[in-house]
């Protein structure tokens, strides 16, 4: 498969970033370049802003279960080049294909959601006094632009495209550098759904990009997902501008795995959670915290990712920077007395020596104040932090700054619950890896993995999305006045 030149969208049609700076996109997978695109600059965004103007101002006007509709037609779409979409994702991002075929299908759900929410966006009517009645409906902002990662080229960006364009909105997308090719094909299946030129907008480009987004007046909402560091900035910058802003960042989430837990459904949960996408997703098991004896578990799961093998099994890593970042990791842990019993590092696949691979990484008798304990890795790496009770595990938890996730692994519902209510984390888990949650309930962490109010996903998107208009009205005079009316 070869790749075109990837380009801005501008008001349904694909056109050059205007500036004369090129990036490459390399593959995971080879360390090779699948193609260029032109940095964009701020003309190419006041291009789009102008069109997107135009085309919301009409897109406002019809009603949301006309504007649902078109997305039925592009939920199809996407089923029907489910097989092209996948290898795409493979290719740019390089995770293995069950894996991107899973992200297609999770766009699939998304736009599912959209398509229902003309069930859930529902307006009051009350009659406050006699004869005086108040009403509320939902408008949309008007332009709303979304910044994604490259961890889900298609997945996250459906996040919030689906449901920014049905509730009356014009879309702009800044997908990330290292992944621009899997939006170019959104931008084509939207089209041929019928969706009206100027409502999705692709501008590529990188952190000056970022910044004239935060900038740009005619943008009225702003959501980012990426790292901490970076999402604490957007979100400073753009609600300076005074704009609606979510900023999703990082994580360090962790597993309780309690002595009682059921040793294949946990070692199964926990390296699955570890090691897929190559541990590059804000969800992944990145620390467990074994409370008392559990070696029967961790026997089984060490034993379990023994058997992932890289390149099959187990995707790539983003860059060759994100390799050395993680590998980084992993020498300091063992030069600070940890133990690596499952060793990644130096991992070459067979015909693919150029590419950027980490073997899965199991690290034991880490403490919690070591980095690859408290930090973000984003790698298929677990370190194993030993306790003896379970508040001295929520102590670890409760410590951490950031507040995705955190998922325990017990058969007793008593010890579930006390973990759930006591965990600092935005999603909870019991016996499960990767406990996100699915539509109609939203995807939002805690802390610092998070900056604004509400979830990106599901039935929080409406509050996001939208700004409520409220009417009062009396057209009956013998009703009569009061202190009401």
């Amino acid at each position: 498969m070869s790749f075109n030149e990837v380009k801005n969208f501008i008001n349904g049609e694909f056109t050059p970033g205007s500036s004369t700076k090129k990036h490459a996109v390399i593959s995971p997978l080879d360390g090779k370049e699948l193609t260029t695109f032109n940095e964009s600059t701020m003309e190419d965004l006041n291009k789009i802003i102008i069109a997107a103007q135009i085309a919301q101002k009409e897109w406002q006007k019809v009603t949301l279960k006309e504007r649902a509709q078109i997305f039925y037609k592009y939920k199809q779409l996407l089923e029907k080049n489910s097989e092209e979409l996948t290898e795409i994702i493979y290719r740019e991002n390089g995770k293995i294909h069950s894996e991107a075929k899973a992200e297609i299908d999770k766009a699939i759900e998304l736009t599912e959601f959209a398509c229902s929410l003309p069930q859930f966006v529902n307006g009051e009517n009350m009659e406050v006094s006699k004869g005086v009645f108040c009403s509320s409906t939902k408008v949309p902002l008007g332009i709303v632009a979304s910044i994604v990662p490259f961890n889900f080229p298609t997945m996250v960006p459906h996040w919030t495209i689906v449901n920014a364009i049905v509730l009356g909105n014009a879309f702009i997308l800044k997908p990330s550098e290292a992944v621009p090719i899997s939006s170019q094909y959104t931008a084509k299946l939207l089209k041929e759904a019928g969706l009206p030129d100027g409502l999705f907008n692709i501008i590529n480009g990188t952190q000056a990009t970022v910044e004239n987004i935060c900038d740009h007046p005619g943008i009225q909402a702003v959501t980012f997902v990426g790292s901490t560091k970076v999402a604490k900035i957007v979100y400073q910058r753009a609600s300076h501008n005074l704009k609606q802003v979510l900023a999703l960042g990082g994580a360090k989430n962790h597993i309780l795995l309690l002595p009682d837990a059921h040793p294949e459904m946990a070692s199964s949960n926990i390296v699955a959670s570890m090691s897929g996408c190559a541990g590059q997703r804000c969800m992944a098991a990145a620390t467990l915290l074994a409370v008392g004896n559990c070696d029967a578990v961790l026997d089984k799961l060490i034993d379990d990712a023994q058997k992932i093998q890289c390149g099959t099994t187990l995707g790539a890593v983003i860059s060759k920077e994100a390799k050395d970042r993680i590998e980084a990791y992993i020498t300091e842990a063992e030069q600070q007395g940890a133990k690596i019993i499952l060793d990644g590092r130096n991992t070459i696949v067979p015909g693919k020596e150029n590419g950027f691979y980490v073997g899965p990484t199991i690290i034991d008798h880490a403490s919690a104040y070591m980095k690859i304990a408290r930090e973000e890795i984003f790698g298929p790496v677990l370190a194993i932090v030993r306790v003896d009770t379970i508040d001295e595990a929520l102590a670890i938890e409760n410590a951490n700054p950031y507040g995705n996730a955190c998922s325990v692994f017990t058969q007793s519902g008593g010890l579930a619950n006390y973990v759930t209510e006591n965990a600092s984390a935005g999603m909870c888990g019991v016996n499960i890896g990767v406990p996100v949650p699915r539509e109609p309930f939203g995807f939002g962490g805690w802390n610092e993995s998070r900056f604004g109010s509400g979830d990106i996903t599901g039935k929080s998107a409406i509050g996001f999305f939208t700004k409520e208009k409220k009417t009062t009205t009396k057209w009956n005079p013998e009703a009569g006045i009061n202190w009401m009316s």
